[in-house]
């Protein structure tokens, strides 16, 4: 809402900031100095031993030295209290006996009804704090003492009461404090008669009495445990009111914003318990939805108070839907910074029974590993399942796509798209180890190991070996021809670790949409990696990576080497079943099995770039490329030129 000109002015003349700033800190009464209104104290906003935090009363402004913090009271009590800007305002506005102007005529009526009913529904709670003293809510104390362990403080901090058994007793206690009947059940503390010349009676009755209050503080609703095991309703609301509406309420909002302002993590837990024993474990940013599922609004609530809030769901099937539900109704709500996360207690148990086993240390443990919403959604949609087969990859693939579209934002939607592309790339090729892009473990050394068996390896590892480095090192050079190979590649293996972890490093990069590029390439490779692959005294006569600007001679070297890698591989395979065979009586099918493999590698050996390319045998008898043996010759006819030009 807008002010009138001049009310802010008047409110920060009428405010004390140093009144404000030391309901905050301690006074250095050593460095301040109270008649000129220059006072220092540790800061608020960071931890500090030392007094840097300056408050100018005069000029009604405060500056940190060292977090840089400043501002004036209204930004000082946002800072603190985790309100807005109207909240903090009116805050200011009520300390100084100022009344912030209504919007019209019927917007003060409503806000003077709505002040009446909390009023009425303050006079409730105070009535339900006093019956819990009585001896009629002995049963009701044992519960809350023994059972759930808390104290008589505890039971002050959050207002704990009782509803004795009967069925006009806070009617009576209110109408004799002169409220009019209809004040009393629009406030839904009572209901109407059910039969005609009736009286109305109590809406919670022989139950323990939690009374929810709104971010401001005021009493707009209760929540009743029944203490009866036979009860209907274990658990049970306020109705609908002009003050209360369950569905963007949130129990413990105001001391949870307020701590979670101080740095707290936001814990949503799913009932009354759940948040006083996260409240008193120190975990202050903790609150609830009121007996439903998580609204739209409640999540906008949410994500005022804290980017991320962590949902602490019991560890069950029903806690485990909610979270499904949550994920739902949060996918088309994303904003960038603006997400969940989602902390599972071990089966069976919620928050409160987590920290009475395990103390505030096991909860620090759960809420440490809380899960992502986009790890929670995949983990939905892909658990007990298997994907055995093209059409439930291709089913898995357009559930991701569904979910992806609901996201309205387009960045944020191409960032979920990205990701589930990468854990379905790592759930299809479960035989390498998958890591997400730019967190890539180190290179593996090579060992000396596989150095020296170079050297005396048979030909057919050590070809295998070489090849495995023409196609990375022909890649590497040539990226955007990465993507017409992946699937080739995906499939390769690799003798050589270091070439297994290129390959790999590789393959996520092309998990993302955008065209491979040279230099990201090298970057996420690693410099060090690249220069022992190209080090490799072989590559130096490889024409591709002679000719890098060639793509068609990079395109059919690739093809190639993959196709002799095949063939070789295929061979072998071929020998080792014949090996096996021959235990038995030889045929004709055996002879002919390897005859076709041995063929298949040696057309794959005299490769179509030998087939376009015109040879000389030299004096050794060592095929040399004509095309290249001309230039050389030219080059010497112009030296020799030269000299006798001389």
């Amino acid at each position: 809402m807008s002010l009138p000109p001049g009310f802010l002015d008047e409110l920060r003349t009428r405010t004390s900031l140093s009144q404000v700033v030391g309901r905050k800190v301690m006074w250095d009464m050593r460095k301040s100095n109270q008649g000129k209104g220059d006072m220092w104290a540790p800061c608020p906003f960071h931890q500090e031993k030392t007094a840097s935090f300056h408050v100018d009363d005069r000029k009604g402004y405060y500056y940190c030295f060292g977090c840089h913090a400043k501002g004036d009271a209204i930004s000082f009590v946002r800072e603190t209290e985790n309100v807005d800007f109207m909240e903090a305002v009116e805050i200011l506005a009520r300390e100084a006996g100022m009344q912030i102007p209504a919007r019209d005529p019927q917007a003060q009526k409503k806000a003077d009804h709505r002040t009446e009913l909390a009023d009425v529904m303050e006079q409730a709670a105070q009535f339900f704090r006093l019956q819990m003293r009585t001896a009629a809510a002995a049963p009701a104390r044992e519960y809350i003492e023994q059972k759930r362990g808390l104290g008589a403080p505890v039971q002050e901090r959050f207002e704990i009461g009782f509803a004795p058994d009967g069925w006009q007793n806070l009617w009576d206690h209110l109408r004799a404090k002169g409220i009019v009947e209809d004040r009393i059940i629009e406030a839904g503390l009572a209901k109407p008669p059910t039969r005609h010349g009736g009286k109305p009676y109590d809406t919670f009755r022989n139950r323990i009495i939690f009374p929810i209050r709104d971010a401001r503080g005021r009493c707009i609703a209760f929540g009743g445990r029944a203490m009866d095991p036979n009860d209907n309703a274990k658990y049970l609301n306020s109705p609908e009111t002009p003050l209360f509406d369950k569905s963007r309420t949130l129990y413990n909002h105001g001391p949870a914003r307020e701590a979670a302002g101080k740095g707290q993590p936001l814990i949503v837990a799913e009932g009354y318990m759940d948040v006083i024993a996260l409240s008193e474990a120190g975990f202050g940013a903790a609150v609830a939805p009121l007996g439903t599922a998580i609204t739209e609004s409640q999540l906008q609530l949410l994500w005022r108070v804290a980017d991320e809030p962590i949902l602490a769901l019991d560890g069950d099937r029903a806690g485990l839907g909610a979270a499904h539900r949550v994920i739902d109704l949060a996918l088309p709500l994303l904003e960038a910074g603006k997400s969940l996360r989602f902390a599972l207690m071990p089966e069976g148990k919620d928050p409160d029974d987590v920290i009475r086993q395990g103390g505030p240390g096991a909860v620090q443990t759960l809420l440490d590993q809380a899960i992502p919403m986009v790890q929670m959604l995949w983990q939905r949609e892909t658990e007990g399942q298997v994907f055995d087969t093209p059409e439930r990859k291709a089913a898995l693939e357009r559930v991701c796509r569904e979910k992806t579209a609901l996201i309205r934002d387009p960045s944020l939607r191409g960032h979920y798209e990205r990701e589930l592309k990468d854990l379905r790339w790592r759930l299809f090729n479960p035989r390498r180890p998958w890591t997400p892009k730019g967190k890539w473990p180190p290179v593996p050394q090579v060992q000396t190991a596989t150095k020296s068996s170079l050297l005396v390896a048979a030909g057919d590892a050590a070809q295998d070996y070489l090849r495995e480095a023409v196609i990375l090192a022909v890649l590497i050079s040539h990226p955007e021809l990465a993507r017409d190979f992946e699937a080739r590649i995906e499939t390769m293996p690799c003798l050589d670790p270091d070439h297994d972890a290129l390959r790999n490093r590789m393959l996520g990069l092309l998990a993302d949409d955008t065209p491979p590029a040279f230099e990201p390439l090298v970057e996420a490779l690693g410099e060090a990696a690249l220069e022992k692959l190209f080090a490799q005294p072989h590559l130096r006569i490889v024409p591709a990576l002679r000719h890098p600007g060639d793509l068609d001679l990079a395109r059919m070297t690739v093809a190639e080497e993959l196709a002799k890698l095949d063939a070789n591989r295929g061979l072998q395979a071929e020998i080792a079943e014949a090996a096996e065979d021959l235990s038995g009586p030889a045929n004709e099918a055996l002879t002919w099995r390897l005859g076709q493999a041995a063929e298949a590698r040696n057309r794959a050996n005299h490769g179509a770039q030998e087939d376009k390319t015109e040879f000389d045998l030299g004096d050794n008898g060592a095929r040399i490329d004509r095309q290249e043996k001309d230039a050389f010759d030219a080059l010497l006819d112009k030296i020799n030129y030269a000299k006798r030009q001389r």
